[in-house]
């Protein structure tokens, strides 16, 4: 290893920002996504989810059923350079049947930018995905979406997330009217506005004009109205009066949110949200393991896997293990402890992406995602080091909430079946448990669309077809005592293993898990396993 290393290790991390973007659905994430590759020179057209007089597709949408259903149901990397950057973008699947890979995305991200539909506000799943980033302490960004619609007042949009999120907000920018009427943003920051010039979501121009301030003159021209102008000078002012202090050190720590206006579609705002963001957002953060916390700049290499993915790439069947680089520099080819496994691999050819399309890198540092080809060795959670046997800690597993009994309908299948089942289960797209006595196999997933994706992709990617039998069971928990008896498990209830040999207690309600837990007093009830 060079003795320039630690030298040019603080150079790459530095250079580099690593975020996720959680939104609900439909909030325009993925069309944020791609206008922010476009300023990155990664894509050179940006299309729409659900566009129909073009066959294009969102970037970041490379399943076959994401482009049939125009939502993203499995998290993607990208990577691209922008302003001597290197941005790592994980854009997340905004539907909450999809919130296991969500979370587990979110605990390789340095920080979180937060979506938001301007006419619906602060809605269940940006709640929830909120409160993971919240729990973590990473700094969150918001980018109220939409003004071109007509939405809500921008001040009753900060008090909801204040109120709901319980963290504070700073508008970096600000809108000149909304509808119809929206003219564009005020850049507080830099006194300038960013306008739109264009009739159509495909050819437009952003017009970037420096002001003395926002009674300036061009300020009221562009406003047109003469009462927008008023408006906005009211609330400028009251922003300045009233609201919150730019404070560097709480957005850090998660307490405060800058917060940017605009229009994805039309790439309103989304330039002065990508150059605040860049400067403001945390370079690649330490993680804790088994040995303490681990910076980035500690010269041996180090990582995790936090997402796998099968058959990526159709026409070779192949499956990618993304690994969050924690320290150190990678090298294609090197050697490094796979922990779990207790024994040496070598990383012969990793890949970075952009959605599906993917190259061969020889170099990454800490903040970068790659892909590595995965035989079948690595787990959700693994970790890969030199010179140590550290474990980072154990990403986050969750209680499934609906159950199906499944099978076959072609018993010459059962080969491909079980690969199949294997497989998904290894990505985390499902759970598998199995009946004691009749060996029935049982599917838990969090939300219904899972079982969707899962017919599907057994179908198209292994070429078997499945029938789902649904239960009545509403959720699961882990059995840790010296002697189950199935015998207690047998009102409004069913007795299971996982892969791992723990017995698992499927319950309709809470009553029989009350019943159950009373009849079991030495027993202990666990919502993930142990």
């Amino acid at each position: 290893m060079s003795t320039s290393l630690p030298q040019e290790l603080l150079k790459e991390i530095d250079k580099r920002r690593t975020f996720a973007i959680i939104s609900h659905p439909d909030a325009g994430k993925t069309t944020l996504t791609e206008k922010l590759l476009l300023f990155g020179g990664a894509i050179r057209l940006a299309g729409t989810v659900k566009g129909r007089k073009a066959n294009r597709h969102a970037t970041s949408d490379w399943m076959e059923i994401e482009k049939q259903r125009g939502i993203s149901v499995t998290s993607s990397v990208m990577q691209f350079d922008y302003e001597g950057h290197r941005i790592n973008i994980l854009d997340t699947p905004g539907h909450q049947d999809f919130s296991e890979d969500t979370y587990r995305t979110l605990t390789a991200a340095d920080s979180a930018v937060m979506l938001i539909d301007s006419a619906k506000g602060v809605e269940a799943q940006t709640k929830k995905l909120f409160q993971v980033c919240r729990k973590r302490g990473i700094p969150i960004f918001t980018f109220i979406n939409k003004l071109d619609r007509e939405g809500r007042d921008p001040f009753e949009l900060l008090e909801e997330i204040e109120n709901l999120l319980g963290i504070r907000s700073y508008p970096m920018n600000w809108p000149i009217g909304s509808g119809k009427q929206f003219r564009g943003v005020y850049d507080r920051e830099k006194t300038r506005l960013e306008l739109f010039q264009g009739d159509d979501h495909e050819h437009h121009n952003i017009s970037v004009r420096e002001v003395s301030g926002y009674d300036d003159p061009l300020v009221k021209e562009v406003a047109g109205a003469d009462y927008l102008y008023e408006q906005l000078q009211e609330q400028l002012a009251l922003l300045e009066i009233a609201g919150d202090a730019f404070d560097y050190e709480k957005v850090w720590t998660g307490e405060l949110t800058p917060v940017f206006f605009g229009s994805a579609i039309n790439n309103f705002g989304v330039q002065t949200f990508l150059d605040n963001f860049l400067s403001l957002a945390p370079k690649p953060q330490p993680r804790s393991s088994s040995d303490g916390v681990v910076p980035p700049s500690e010269e041996k290499f180090s990582g995790y896997v936090f997402k796998i993915q099968a058959n990526m790439n159709p026409a070779h069947r192949d499956r990618v293990a993304f690994l969050r680089i924690v320290s150190g520099k990678f090298e294609r080819g090197m050697t490094v402890k796979h922990v779990r496994a207790g024994k040496d691999i070598k990383l012969a050819q990793p890949q970075q992406f952009l959605a599906q399309d993917r190259d061969i890198v020889d170099t990454a540092y800490p903040g970068d995602i790659i892909g590595l080809f995965d035989p079948g060795i690595f787990r959700i959670g693994d970790s890969l080091c030199q010179g140590s046997q550290r474990t980072f800690d154990e990403l986050p597993v969750f209680s499934p909430e609906i159950f199906a009994k499944v099978s076959i309908k072609n018993a010459l299948k059962q080969k491909q079946f079980l690969k199949g089942i294997d497989q998904l289960t290894e990505e985390g797209t499902i759970q598998v448990f199995k009946s004691i006595g009749f060996e029935d196999m049982i599917l838990g997933v969090v939300g219904q669309l899972q079982f969707e994706v899962f017919e599907y992709r057994m179908k198209n990617e292994y070429g078997v077809d499945v029938l789902l039998q649904r239960l009545p069971f509403q959720f699961a928990r882990w059995i840790v005592d010296e002697k189950v008896d199935p015998g207690k498990f047998r009102v409004n209830s069913q007795l299971v293993k996982d892969k791992s040999g723990n017995y698992v207690a499927l319950f309709e309600n809470e009553y029989a898990l009350r019943t159950s837990t009373e009849k079991n007093p030495t027993a202990k009830f666990l919502e993930t396993a142990p």
